[in-house]
């Protein structure tokens, strides 16, 4: 991790938790390691030749840890970024298939083509795309439109022309580049693909290569040195920046990993920006994630509010018993 992402992701944290620090917990990027393993985030730079399934069984052997899972499935030639979550992080993958994703891919055409014919195809290629997954897919072979938000030709050499997409989670570069070829009718085969952006996270700031994950677990096994697994083991919260948050009272933890609504009473803050229907990750007032929940009122009604729901759970991260129990049970 950069020292400079590293100090916004602290800094954004420090905001979450700063009117009130409550009485328990840890913040994030000061975790105990083996808590901050049990809510892992490795934006890991995947070597060409594994499968993604291969690399994430190599993570899991090198910290010793028994769940490790990837977000966005890289084929064995790819190389680039492989969010691996471990433990219970592992819960909030399917929060980076809500943002873009970028890759670099290299596109050899069959014949030449002008670059005049080649810009005009590209152009018909941004936007909402159909695409009918390939028949080595892990998804259902049915007809789906995709979106295709920036596609742009880097640089060209001949009939090797690398393009930049950025792109809806689940689009397939390989089919693109190959129904590109269609359109232009002289054929096009995606030669080599690099992912550099999932969601928020992005190459530029930070990614960890499986040697550097070894030497920093050795060092940390073997002579106690935390510094370095610290910055290639980042809190699973880093990979949440983008979202909206709301802040739990210490009083309420509990009873949401038991799987309990946020009620209003149980609000310490909120991100004035939400509104019904609206994602959102519930914080601890040290900036620890407890849950992915949607509002179920907008936060101008929740701070006019008393009494009521707030926010229903869609997913709990926290494991229960983490914050003491403040909750009754009926009898």
């Amino acid at each position: 991790m950069s020292s400079d992402l590293r100090d916004k992701i602290i800094s954004r944290l420090k905001v979450i938790g700063e009117e009130s620090e409550g009485e328990y917990g840890y913040y994030p990027d000061k975790r105990p390691i083996d808590v901050l393993l049990d809510y892992g985030l490795i934006p890991l730079d995947k070597p060409a030749g594994q499968t993604s399934h291969q690399v994430v069984a190599w993570v899991k052997r090198i910290l010793g840890v028994k769940k490790a899972g990837h977000s966005g499935t890289l084929d064995p030639p790819a190389t680039g970024l492989l969010p691996i979550a471990t433990g219970e992080a592992t819960k909030l993958l399917g929060v980076f298939l809500l943002g873009p994703k970028e890759y670099y891919a290299i596109m050899r055409l069959h014949s030449p083509v002008p670059d005049e014919h080649l810009n005009g195809v590209i152009n018909e290629f941004r936007g909402p795309i159909y695409q009918r997954p390939p028949l080595r897919s892990s998804v259902k072979r049915q007809r789906r439109i995709r979106h295709i938000y920036e596609l742009e030709v880097v640089e060209r050499k001949g009939n090797l022309v690398l393009l930049r997409v950025l792109c809806q989670a689940g689009t397939y570069v390989r089919k693109l580049i190959y129904d590109m070829g269609e359109v232009l009718g002289v054929g096009a085969t995606m030669v080599e693909l690099r992912r550099t952006r999932v969601c928020d996270l992005r190459e530029e700031n930070g990614i960890v290569r499986l040697h550097e994950l070894a030497y920093a677990t050795k060092l940390y096994k073997e002579k106690g040195e935390e510094e370095l697994l610290r910055k290639v083991v980042w809190p699973i919260e880093a990979g949440l920046i983008g979202m909206k948050a709301v802040v739990a009272k210490d009083s309420a933890v509990d009873a949401i990993c038991h799987g309990a609504y946020l009620a209003v009473p149980g609000v310490a803050r909120i991100d004035p920006t939400i509104k019904r229907g609206d994602l959102t990750i519930i914080y601890t007032q040290k900036a620890e994630v407890v849950a992915i929940a949607e509002a179920v009122k907008s936060a101008e009604e929740i701070e006019d509010s008393i009494k009521g729901i707030a926010f229903n759970l869609k997913r709990v991260i926290m494991k229960p018993g983490t914050y003491p129990k403040a909750w009754k049970t009926k009898k």
